[in-house]
């Protein structure tokens, strides 16, 4: 049996795989020189392992793509299972408050090294610098795979683990096995933002905000990070998560609504109101509404065109009208999208209903598997992704050897 691709979905496939059928001969091949990629920088370099979403359907509403297809999926195999599968090969997991899933360490190596190890442990064949260039069916079953060494491959059973398609192209080797390709297109991005006063505050992050696009139902609260570009944190990137294809189809060009105080929603005209009377002989850009950071609202206030000498005893109703606006409902021309660095995930791929769920094999081509992001699949942030391979990869895995 081989496994192509040596990412996070591969290399549980193949273990799992390996551990259920120890007489088997598992390899993995990897076109890189370097297993696990993208789970040395997930998490910035910590691995964001799963999140701690232990329901199975609410787990499912976290995947703007591939949710329903997940349900029956995360039953068998979920973020619970996960977490058991890691501590029982020693890693030591953490929970942080918003509920991402941590090696203790702090440290992507230590993931690294647990599945570099199950792989030994279970006599997995690693092979790096193996790219695949071309797979046939073999005339008697089973299939042929041509190297870019020019070296051939043969196995009875095959799992394609190649990752997200960038382009159409890298799924080239589904395409030629019959399956079709939902277009890909970028998930998971920050926004780029030209509006002057915004570039002034790079760092500054709000911990509860709601954003928005006009003309669309697309809306997420949480929190936002200001940076030297625009605008990123987890509001964001799950807006552009769930609106990659809208997103997409209007070029990246947009206006963005910002309200930046969701949580005083029905207080804000009286809080501005109490100022004017309690703070009267103060200057508004300093009494800032709580929790903005004090620079931010300053900006506010100046973007409202009020002065920095403007005292709230000399606020005009006009003018707290429109500071009122600018808290509620500020108004950003977004001119473009940054990917969340190299940890590319996109929206599209492999059609799942295309594949049985139940086992992760192909309903057109007998023998082929699929796992992780190389399927229509994809999960906001927060560990969602990685469970994605975790739970086909596992599934993919056992469905192999039993096969």
């Amino acid at each position: 049996m081989v496994v192509v691709g040596g990412g996070a979905a591969g290399f549980f496939a193949a273990i799992t795989c390996a551990e259920a059928a120890p007489r088997a001969t598992i390899t993995l091949l990897e076109k890189t020189s370097r297993f696990l990629s993208k789970v040395r920088i997930s998490g910035g370099g910590r691995c964001n392992v799963t999140h701690a979403c232990f329901d199975p359907r609410e787990l499912t509403a976290r995947y703007p793509r591939g949710g329903k297809a997940l349900i029956s999926a995360f039953h068998r195999f979920q973020a619970r299972d996960t977490v058991a599968w890691f501590e029982a090969r020693g890693v030591k997991l953490k929970v942080e408050k918003d509920g991402r899933i941590f090696p203790t360490t702090d440290s992507s190596q230590t993931i690294i090294d647990c599945l570099l190890k199950a792989t030994q442990g279970a006599h997995v064949r690693l092979l790096t610098d193996s790219g695949v260039d071309a797979i046939n069916r073999g005339s008697l079953g089973g299939f042929e795979l041509t190297l870019s060494n020019a070296a051939t491959v043969t196995c009875d059973r095959l799992l394609l683990a190649t990752g997200g398609c960038r382009s159409a192209a890298l799924g080239k080797l589904a395409c030629s096995l019959g399956h079709t390709l939902e277009p890909p297109v970028p998930s998971l991005f920050t926004f780029h933002v030209g509006a002057a006063w915004l570039r002034q505050l790079p760092g500054i992050s709000v911990e509860d905000v709601e954003v928005s696009v006009p003309g669309t139902r697309l809306s997420e609260r949480g929190a936002l990070l200001v940076t030297h570009v625009g605008l990123s944190g987890p509001a964001i990137l799950r807006l552009s998560a769930w609106g990659a294809r809208v997103l997409n189809a209007m070029n990246y060009k947009f206006k963005l609504r910002v309200h930046w105080l969701p949580g005083a929603r029905d207080r804000i005209e009286s809080e501005l109101e109490r100022r004017r009377q309690s703070e009267a002989s103060r200057l508004i850009v300093n009494v800032p509404i709580a929790p903005l950071p004090a620079r931010l609202w300053e900006q506010l206030a100046l973007a409202a065109g009020i002065s920095r000498e403007t005292r709230w005893s000399a606020l005009s109703r006009q003018a707290q009208h429109r500071l009122q606006l600018q808290l509620t409902r500020t108004e950003l021309d977004v001119t473009g999208k940054t990917l969340n660095k190299d940890e590319f995930v996109t929206c599209g791929g492999v059609r799942l209903d295309e594949v049985n769920f139940k086992t992760m094999e192909s309903r057109l081509c007998p023998g082929l598997y699929f796992a992780g992001e190389l399927l229509d699949i994809d999960g906001i942030t927060g560990g969602f992704n990685f469970q994605a391979a975790w739970t086909t990869g596992w599934i993919a895995g056992k469905s192999m050897a039993a096969g």
